[in-house]
């Protein structure tokens, strides 16, 4: 049975009235996994879209407003298409399922395609730039991403790269950033190499982590399979069957981009990551990032991916922060 038809032939949709819905769900696991423990994600539902919700053996009754009752239908459709191919249901997928078919953050929603799986989770493009960033790090061997926090620029590069690494489609994976900081300069703190740029690397450990377990990701760097290197280190290099990650590019300088983008070599892929609005350098025009996206915008092979506030995946109120800043910095320029 193919994804399409095992959705499809898993919900029946009746509209009762102009006033109520009625939505069978015949997956009892996924029917569980929407309903939430103690019904939780249905009360979210409820609060999210203004309606009246019952649930009673596979039956998950809407009451409310004919558009509010068309919005919870869609949701529930979302979050079932969701498990069935992730086989799992976040809090984050509640929010999502309601922003789909609400207002104008709706239109910023994708279906759910360019599927990632990893031992732990399966990871979804949760927006149309995330799905065109999936795609871009598939098919090309150079991607540049700018954009907010929250925006999954780091999280996608590293399930993308560690699952070509587990499908043995590179050898290495390396994580890489400007440790600003500490001025490159990291011989003046304690321990080896890994040690001293670990603490600027955790949002990518986190990420490693929490898609593929602590003691994977341990013996690969143990191996050498993935490898945590400054930016300072990378210099003279070239990088072969490789996938490398320069994360917080904001903080490096034209120069440093350039140097890191020229390492490329044969079966390789290289991915610039960075936040122009969180720029940590002394001098905040020594930032390279825009300045690189803006000289290699026209050369074939390298993709540009910019996200914005809708793109925002982490609590809703991230995105709301994102354009109250931005708004605020508009206003003063």
């Amino acid at each position: 049975m193919s994804k399409v038809s095992k959705f499809t032939e898993s919900y029946i949709i009746r509209k009762i009235d102009k006033e109520t819905v009625n939505i069978q769900i015949l997956d009892n696991d996924a029917l569980m996994a929407i309903v939430g423990e103690f019904n939780n994600n249905l009360l979210e539902l409820e609060k999210l879209t203004n309606t009246n919700i019952f649930f009673r053996g596979n039956s998950i009754t809407a009451k409310g407003k004919s558009e509010d009752i068309s919005n919870i239908s869609e949701a529930i459709k979302f979050l079932l298409n969701k498990f069935l191919l992730t086989n799992l249901i976040e809090k984050n997928d509640i929010v999502l399922s309601v922003n789909k078919n609400i207002g104008t953050a709706g239109k910023n929603i994708q279906p759910l395609e360019h599927l990632i799986k990893t031992p732990k989770k399966s990871v979804i493009a949760r927006s149309k730039k995330q799905s065109e960033y999936i795609q871009a790090l598939k098919e090309n061997s150079i991607i540049m991403a700018l954009g907010p926090a929250g925006t999954g620029k780091s999280f996608l590069a590293v399930s993308v790269a560690i699952t070509l690494l587990m499908e043995k489609k590179v050898e290495r994976v390396i994580l890489s950033r400007p440790a600003v900081e500490a001025g490159e300069k990291l011989g003046f703190l304690p321990g080896d190499m890994k040690e001293k740029v670990d603490p600027y690397l955790r949002p990518l450990y986190d990420a490693l982590y929490d898609l593929f377990g602590f003691e994977k990701i341990q013996r690969k760097i143990e191996t050498g399979e993935i490898e945590i290197a400054p930016l300072a280190f990378m210099r003279g290099r070239t990088l072969r069957n490789s996938f490398a990650i320069l994360d917080e590019a904001q903080n490096a300088t034209t120069t440093q981009i350039k140097m890191f983008l020229t390492r490329i070599g044969e079966n390789s892929k290289l991915v610039v990551n960075g936040d122009p609005s969180q720029i940590d350098l002394l001098n905040k025009n020594n930032s390279g990032l825009i300045k690189s996206k803006n000289i290699l915008k026209n050369i074939s092979g390298i993709k540009t991916i910019e996200f914005d506030h809708r793109d925002v995946v982490r609590h809703p109120l991230v995105s709301k922060i994102i354009q109250a800043y931005q708004k605020n910095f508009d206003d003063k320029n």
